[in-house]
């Protein structure tokens, strides 16, 4: 039986500082909300104290700026690589992108207005989805990176009930690719961590992509946008 102890408890109180004043987009549910969901849903699929802990802070390094190096000298080494593992914008990618953006803004064309280069959401996603694919991931990321998803999988399922299409407006990518990487996630999770935490996200997208299917008869109405 996992035993719970101090870690977990500064954990809580830590990422609770760190992610106060934000909220889950589009509501006013407190955004410590969710790494709380996340930490529970590690402890139910069998995960040990460090995964709990580096559940409730999988967010803090692309949401609060935290450097890995700070989670490690509070935590140690075994969180700091869980919540890098399930982090798919981190400060050196992010300090690259912007160089990116900057020379771009001096490019004349379509290049400079739209062309999807190295940095956007989708490869992003992409190479997030590759890295939970990679035999050398770690279980611990897998169980972390499937209690993440089903939390956020689930509230947006239970928004598109209760709100309808205009969920979507909220993301920084629209629903054909919010679709696509959340079917990746449940399928490269579901392979290589089988279980009751993937099979639920496998339900659960399944009715994401029910709610939204309605939509693909006329096409996707939200407005286009490049995602950052």
């Amino acid at each position: 039986m996992t035993e719970i102890g101090p870690p977990f408890a500064r954990a809580v109180v830590w990422a609770s500082a760190l992610h106060r004043g934000q909220r889950r987009k589009g509501t006013n549910t407190p955004y410590a909300a969710h790494p709380l969901a996340v930490a529970g849903l590690v402890l139910a699929d069998g995960g040990n104290e460090t995964e709990a802990v580096a559940a409730l802070l999988h967010d803090v390094i692309e949401d609060c700026g935290v450097r890995p190096r700070k989670i490690r000298r509070r935590f140690g080494r075994k969180v700091a690589r869980i919540v890098k593992g399930c982090t798919d914008d981190l400060p050196g990618q992010r300090k690259a992108r912007r160089k990116t953006k900057a020379a771009g803004k001096q490019k004349a064309g379509a290049e400079a207005n739209g062309a999807r280069g190295p940095e956007t959401w989708r490869a992003r996603k992409e190479r997030l989805v590759a890295h939970l694919a990679d035999p050398t991931t770690s279980r611990s990321v897998l169980r972390v990176k499937a209690a993440d998803s089903l939390d956020n999988a689930r509230s947006i399922v239970a928004d598109l009930r209760r709100v309808g299409p205009e969920v979507w407006q909220r993301f920084n990518a629209g629903a054909v690719d919010q679709l696509w990487y959340y079917r990746s996630l449940a399928n490269v999770l579901g392979a290589r961590h089988p279980g009751v935490l993937t099979d639920e996200l496998r339900a659960v997208v399944h009715d994401m992509e029910t709610l939204a299917g309605w939509w693909f008869d006329v096409g996707d109405p939200q407005e286009p946008k490049r995602a950052r």
